[in-house]
């Protein structure tokens, strides 16, 4: 039946879909305002999608809103890689279910795609501000129970993860999404739990890159890839993730710019702004 629905009508049921896996919710006007459409209309597009997908939502009317059920099945299938890319970039439409148009680019691959499943609990958590409760398997103590209290979505250039306070260490701390296999949502967590506690996450970094002085020939090569002004790269970047940023760009972090190797074509210049930072064992040369 979906093939016989106009495109247009296609894009709102899959925005429909895509608010309920990511959100667990959507209010009618949320279509209505996406879509610039009338209420007719929008109430038609939910009538219909309930008609192809009774048992997905269930409607509040204290609220005047649409939720997710218990059985929900998404209909439309949502592209795991694309829906992360538009999820980092605040670009909520769902237009990857319904075939929308493929560009002649390419990207590097990452270790793994996570489950889209997995991915869309979690943001409906952090939307929420909910706890959950996952399935985590670690390299030190394999697979375990774990509390987590959610409040953003990373991709650190080779894989994503997720940033959340752990009850276990009570601690912030980065989880791979790949290595989660069961989410459940439970209950608000306490303040001090929440993402606006976690400092290295706000704190932010000044970051001075420049050519590497010993191991590039010719370093206008390095600041035309960089964008650079008067021979430099000046970066804010959170605590949280200057580490993944150094390792993936292969920012020599050493004292004297020590390291060896063609790959290495940047150096920190101004290597004291790491103080006091966490998760630097993965920066390039770095010692503490």
């Amino acid at each position: 039946m979906l093939d016989s629905i106009s495109f247009a009508q296609r894009q709102r049921l899959a925005y429909i879909d895509f608010c309920l896996l990511f959100k667990g919710a959507i209010y009618r006007q949320d279509l209505i305002n996406r879509f610039e459409v009338g209420l007719s209309a929008g109430s038609r597009d939910f009538n219909l999608y309930k008609d192809l997908a009774p048992d997905n939502l269930s409607y509040d009317s204290s609220g005047k809103r649409y939720y997710q059920t218990a059985q929900f099945k998404p209909l439309f299938e949502h592209d795991a890689q694309r829906t992360l890319t538009k999820l980092a970039n605040d670009i909520s439409d769902g237009f990857d279910a319904i075939g929308d148009m493929h560009f002649p680019v390419e990207a590097p691959s990452s270790l793994n795609i996570p489950d889209i499943f997995i991915v869309a609990k979690l943001v409906q958590a952090i939307l929420n501000n909910k706890a959950v409760s996952v399935i985590y398997t670690s390299l030190t103590s394999g697979s375990n129970a774990r509390e987590l209290v959610p409040h953003s979505i990373v991709d650190n250039g080779l894989r994503w993860h997720v940033r959340a306070f752990d009850r276990k260490s009570n601690s912030f701390r980065d989880f791979v999404l790949t290595r989660i296999s069961k989410v459940t949502i439970k209950a608000t967590p306490d303040s001090q739990e929440r993402g606006d506690q976690d400092t290295e996450w706000h704190r932010m970094l000044p970051l001075q890159l420049v050519p590497h002085p010993k191991n590039v020939s010719f370093p206008t090569a390095i600041e035309m890839d960089y964008g650079m002004e008067n021979s430099q790269l000046l970066i804010n970047v959170r605590a949280a993730m200057a580490g993944y940023l150094l390792r993936r760009w292969n920012v020599d972090c050493t004292e004297r710019a020590t390291l060896k190797g063609a790959e290495y074509q940047l150096w920190l210049q101004n290597r004291f702004t790491l103080n006091n930072v966490e998760n630097l064992a993965i920066a390039p040369g770095y010692k503490s």
